[in-house]
């Protein structure tokens, strides 16, 4: 049964797990409002080396846009991060139809290349969402980045718009939030569909109430675009980019609209883009059921496994717990709120974004069948960034919906979507059911983007790695196979294993292809399994 459908949103969230370190949490931003006024001028060419790819770095698509692709960065010492990292402000439009109009002011951050003797030129980095902030990718080291990407390239991460530190959109207050994401309501009563159009409405005219004409520039359109922007003010000619999850629907939308700029792109944990909101839900509700199912046959294959003897005895258990609390919600010693279903169910589907955190999640379990839900409730919290004296971290919840939204406007009645409730049923006994209340989530969201996106096909981009590992509950295996079709030149690079995405998961084989193919240019064979 899926657990608190009423949301949904929370669950959908395609953020990436790092060792064992969500990319998530981050420094809270400004107060949301759009920035206007130039860029500092500065030196932004690393120590006068040479634009990599050769070529003229920094021309411009169009006349209109010269003063963006020729502004120099004023990078600073990063005052939060530390004297090892730079910091800077990336100026752009607000809107590219009117790029005379107002702009935004993006964070940027660069951990700069430890050889200069081996330098190439930048590695830019996303960690997903929609809606992380990047610039703390950039400050992972040898923790993520093998020794060659370090030695060969600055990696450089940015907030995107609406995101972190630039012009962070907001919705709802943190006690909103707060009430938002611990609703649970019976799926299967009159009274679910009811509370989820309530919070569709009251998050979507939160959004524009509170971030004003923000709403209609947050896309992933417009971010592919500031991101060329930060390629030609890097002094990079082409683009070399990692991006994990929600960062490979970035990644790919570049290569569509930037194809003679994309040189080397990893695309790890990849979303297929030609997926509507059903069929992407779906996928996706299928993913963390497979996840789940592996999990516990994980635990039941061991000495002693709190859930049960078997697999379909441990799925049970958890069920019936999770089915518990949305008539009895958990008090928890120390916390003005309660373990909910909803809560519940995000930490047990935060636990299962890597392989790693499974012994927390038995543990987790294993306290709360006890009555202790304290686990739980910090693996929820730590999926949305909440901090325990109540605030959130960042605003990757609201971002999250503005840019889901505004890419993806289409949302179902509760009468349209309830026909697909056998479908979510079947793809996830244990998660499915009440996922179709989450089609309808975006009727509340009054933004429209300034152009129509385009489909992803990246004509005449250079070979596009793309990664998928077999057990990846957030973006299944299934997407990253059908994106590698989809773009004329993908590399379809395959982990077998669990977790959200594969790069830096361990995998040996998969970090060498993945170093040599962003450092040497080695392509790997279409299909390689590792």
């Amino acid at each position: 049964m899926k657990r608190g459908g009423v949301v949904a949103l929370v669950l959908a969230l395609v953020v990436v797990l790092v060792g064992g370190v969500t990319a998530i949490v981050l420094t809270r931003g400004d107060d949301g409002e759009r920035v206007t006024g130039g860029t500092e001028q500065a030196d932004g060419d690393r120590d006068g080396d040479e634009p990599a790819g050769g070529g003229d770095a920094q021309e411009a698509p169009s006349p209109e846009l010269e003063p963006f692709y020729s502004q120099e960065l004023d990078w600073t010492a990063c005052e939060e991060e530390g004297d090892d990292y730079d910091c800077a402000r990336l100026e752009v439009p607000l809107d590219y139809t009117d790029p005379e109009g107002d702009t935004l002011e993006l964070k940027v951050l660069r951990s700069p290349a430890e050889d200069d003797e081996a330098r190439i030129g930048s590695l830019v980095v996303n960690p997903g969402g929609p809606g992380s902030a990047g610039s703390e990718l950039a400050t992972r080291g040898s923790a993520l980045y093998g020794q060659q990407l370090l030695d060969s390239f600055d990696i450089v991460g940015f907030d995107p718009r609406g995101t972190g530190e630039s012009s962070p959109i907001d919705c709802l207050s943190d006690a909103e939030l707060d009430d938002y994401l611990s609703v649970s309501v019976d799926p299967n009563s009159p009274a679910a569909a009811t509370s989820a159009v309530e919070w569709q409405q009251r998050f979507g005219a939160g959004c524009e109430a509170l971030s004003g004409d923000l709403v209609n520039h947050v896309s992933t359109v417009e971010s592919a675009r500031d991101m060329d922007v930060l390629r030609a003010v890097l002094g990079d000619s082409q683009l070399h980019y990692l991006g994990f999850s929600y960062g490979t629907s970035l990644g790919a939308t570049y290569a569509e609209y930037f194809p003679e700029r994309s040189e080397r792109l990893v695309l790890d944990g990849a979303v297929d883009p030609s997926l509507d909101r059903i069929e992407g839900s779906l996928s996706q509700t299928a993913g963390f059921e497979l996840a789940f199912r592996n999990y516990v046959e994980d635990c039941v294959s061991g000495p002693s496994c709190v859930l049960g003897a078997t697999v379909d005895e441990g799925v049970a258990n958890v069920e019936a717990f999770l089915d518990g609390l949305l008539a009895q919600p958990m008090v928890v010693e120390g916390d003005d709120r309660l373990l909910t279903q909803q809560l519940a169910t995000t930490g047990v589907q935060a636990a299962l974004y890597g392989e790693e955190n499974w012994p927390y999640l038995t543990d987790g379990l294993e306290m709360a069948f006890d009555g202790d839900g304290s686990l739980l409730l910090l693996l929820a919290d730590f999926y949305a960034d909440r901090n325990a004296d109540g605030t959130y971290g960042s605003n990757i919840m609201e971002a999250f919906y503005a840019i889901s939204c505004l890419d993806d406007p289409s949302a179902l009645t509760p009468e349209e979507a309830a026909a697909y409730a056998p479908e979510f049923e079947q793809a996830a006994p244990t998660f499915g059911d009440g996922g179709e209340l989450g089609l309808g989530w975006c009727s509340g969201y009054t933004g429209r983007q300034s152009e129509e996106p385009r489909e992803i096909r990246a004509a005449g981009a250079a070979p596009i790695l793309v990664i998928g590992t077999t057990g990846d509950p957030a973006t299944p295996y299934e997407e990253a196979v059908a994106l590698a079709g989809q773009l004329e030149s993908g590399v379809l690079l395959t982990r077998e294993g669990e977790g959200h995405t594969a790069y830096g998961a361990g995998n040996d084989c998969i970090d060498e292809t993945v170093e040599a193919f962003l450092v040497d240019g080695d392509v790997p064979e279409d299909g390689t399994t590792c």
